[in-house]
């Protein structure tokens, strides 16, 4: 029994079950399957599925008038390369574009649309280079950000829309975006004139803090890894690496469907990372910005005591670690966050509705040695009074440490009330231990 015997609806039900190249086949067969083969119904169910599209859209974001008509743009625009590797480069895009728009719409709008192929074969020319089909495929869907769009909006420092997101601590803020193709091609100029060697390694700038504190990311083209500087740049082109090194798969030719290069694994995990809340928007100020600090365990430790509650969490800081130093290698900063619970501090059984910060201890390891056991007054001079309901208390400090993993744990002593006036003896409030730990994806 040949297709063109069966009912409409059996051959509709066959069609939505084919894939959409042997879909495309059947049309071929007469006028009646090309008719069947033509329905906007099927294409819908091959746009969702393949690539999350819910309107008939080309890959610059314009309307079409059919499903059908969208899905043969976007496999004639992504020909020549592997499918199942341009769908997965869409999901990573979709995951952080979609965070964006519902948290960071203002960071959304500087993504440029994508490169097209005569921008790229412009890089590769002018660097000598050969991007990783991952990362042509990643600038082919945005071709970073905007950044003069991004410096519209700025913090005291610099702009804070960068999508990879930063930190700040004391007088150093780090806000990182990804660079447009005609800033990588210039920025790696300047810094192949100062560090002969990445011409030879085929390293190309991809990504940078738009601040005052400089943070720079480079894409080795021949390995497929992602580097980031740190205090030696410069001087000794040192860097770590942001991906773990068995993750990389690089393939020869543009047939290859297994291939993941460290830009492509380091924007799928910063995605997934927003995606769950494990790194979120921070506003001080009204400057918002993604903060990279950790808000989830089990690098973001809990503890309440007596009503008052104590989050902390670090991270490595690359761009002022020193792997050539023996004694102050790591570079970590920390944030500490304090807030007091509804019912108010609790002491032997009394509710009081306020407690003011006097005295902090810390001890800070490095593996399982102690390097550092501080005591003193304040955090960053100031004695910070908790109050039900109001904002947490948000404060960064740094250490150094010689190994690449370590722990910070301690307290701080509270008096109820206020300083000035006590209304019960003083108390200590538990930091639980959280770690300092060099991570395997470095942002």
């Amino acid at each position: 029994m040949g297709l063109e015997s069966l009912g409409d609806l059996a051959i509709h039900v066959i069609l939505k079950k084919l894939p959409p190249k042997d879909a495309g086949r059947v049309s071929c067969v007469s006028k009646r399957l090309r008719s069947s083969a033509s329905d906007d119904l099927i294409w819908i169910n091959f746009c969702r599925n393949d690539l999350s599209l819910c309107h008939p859209l080309d890959p610059l974001g314009n309307p079409l008038p059919s499903f059908k008509e969208a899905y043969q743009s976007w496999r004639q625009a992504f020909g020549k390369y592997p499918w199942s590797l341009v769908k997965r480069v869409k999901r990573c895009w979709d995951r952080i574009e979609a965070w964006l728009n519902d948290n960071f719409p203002e960071a959304k709008a500087t993504l440029c649309k994508g490169a097209t192929e005569e921008e790229i074969l412009e890089l590769e020319s002018a660097l000598k280079v050969k991007l990783p089909l991952p990362t042509r495929i990643m600038y082919r869907f945005h071709n970073g950000q905007e950044v003069e769009k991004a410096n519209l909006v700025t913090h005291t420092f610099g702009s804070s829309l960068g999508i990879i997101g930063g930190y700040s601590f004391y007088s150093h803020y780090v806000n990182v975006y990804l660079l447009p193709i005609r800033q990588v091609i210039r920025d790696t100029l300047q810094v192949t004139r100062k560090l002969g060697f990445f011409r030879r390694s085929k390293y190309v700038l991809v990504a940078a803090s738009t601040t005052y504190s400089e943070k720079l990311f480079f894409l080795n083209c021949t390995n497929g890894q992602l580097y980031v500087g740190t205090r030696n740049l410069l001087t000794e082109g040192e860097m770590i690496p942001c991906v773990p090194h068995e993750l990389i798969k690089l393939g020869h030719g543009l047939n290859s469907e297994e291939q993941q290069d460290a830009m492509l694994l380091w924007l799928e995990e910063h995605g997934r990372r927003l995606q769950n809340g494990f790194v979120k928007l921070h506003e001080e100020e009204n400057v918002r910005a993604i903060n990279l600090f950790p808000e989830e365990p089990p690098l973001c430790s809990t503890a309440i005591t007596n009503g008052v509650k104590v989050r902390a969490s670090a991270l490595l800081i690359p761009e002022l670690s020193d792997l050539q130093d023996d004694v102050e290698k790591f570079l970590f900063a920390y944030s500490i966050r304090m807030s007091l619970e509804p019912q108010g501090c609790i002491i032997n059984g009394v509710s009081f509705d306020s407690c003011q910060l006097h005295w902090r201890h810390w001890i800070i390891r490095a593996d399982d040695m102690v390097v550092s056991d501080v005591n003193g007054e304040a955090v960053i001079g100031k004695f910070p009074l908790l109050c039900p309901g109001d904002k947490e208390f948000v404060y960064q400090s740094c250490t150094h440490i010689p190994t690449s993993s370590g722990s910070v744990e301690g307290s701080f002593t509270f008096v109820p009330g206020r300083l000035a006036e006590p209304k019960g003896d003083p108390f200590l409030v538990t930091v639980a231990s959280f770690p300092l730990k060099l991570p395997d994806y470095v942002f």
